[in-house]
């Protein structure tokens, strides 16, 4: 039977951004923020999209509300970034959807293209019995990721001291890395000089 799963948008945003210096999800992006773009980038292909937040709840509403999104506040985000994950993920199936595309508000947006791309790869594959899409660029993996219900609710099942990695890996057969040209899906951007390095070498973006 082909399955026609149900997409739901999450950014995870509940950081700190101890090392920036600087809220990272309000970089400036494109045309906007980091935050903006990666709502932006999945909503064309989400029926909605969900913000995790942390302490910076207040700081980073304005921007999901504008963008017609739905902003989650992880309560407790001291428990680290995969507590935020169950967060996002929980309310994806809460809001009774079954599939998410999954990225962090520290990953600069792809290009349009690639996620359509990737959504077209993961329609396909979920058929052949994937759990899982995850972009890579010169075999650097990276985000979004298009999850299905079944590893949603392996990220869920988990302790909460794992992390994402290891799921997938204990998922290793159900995950499928897919190439493309595409060197922003494997951009993680944690520094001044990372983002400056992201600037000078990306003429997208609109200062």
């Amino acid at each position: 039977m082909v399955r026609a799963p149900s997409l739901c948008g999450v950014i995870l945003a509940a950081g700190q951004s101890s090392r920036m210096g600087r809220p990272k999800a309000l970089l400036p992006w494109r045309q906007g923020s980091f935050l903006s773009s990666a709502i932006q980038t999945l909503s064309p292909f989400s029926d909605l999209v969900i913000v995790v937040a942390g302490r910076n709840a207040d700081e980073i509403r304005p921007t999901v509300d504008s963008l017609g999104a739905f902003l989650i506040v992880n309560p407790d985000p001291d428990r680290g970034q995969f507590s935020s994950l169950q967060v996002g993920l929980q309310e994806v199936l809460n809001r009774g959807r079954d599939s998410a595309i999954l990225t962090l508000v520290d990953r600069p947006a792809p290009e349009l293209a690639t996620v359509s791309y990737l959504r077209d790869e993961f329609l396909r594959r979920i058929n052949e019995g994937a759990w899982a899409i995850v972009p890579s660029f010169q075999e650097k993996h990276g985000h979004p990721v298009f999850l299905t219900r079944e590893m949603l609710s392996a990220f869920l099942d988990a302790p909460i001291n794992s992390n994402a990695r290891e799921i997938r890996h204990q998922h290793q057969d159900r995950t499928v890395y897919v190439e493309v040209n595409d060197p922003l899906v494997a951009a993680n951007i944690d520094t001044p000089g990372d983002y400056e390095k992201l600037l000078s070498t990306t003429t997208s973006l609109t200062r």
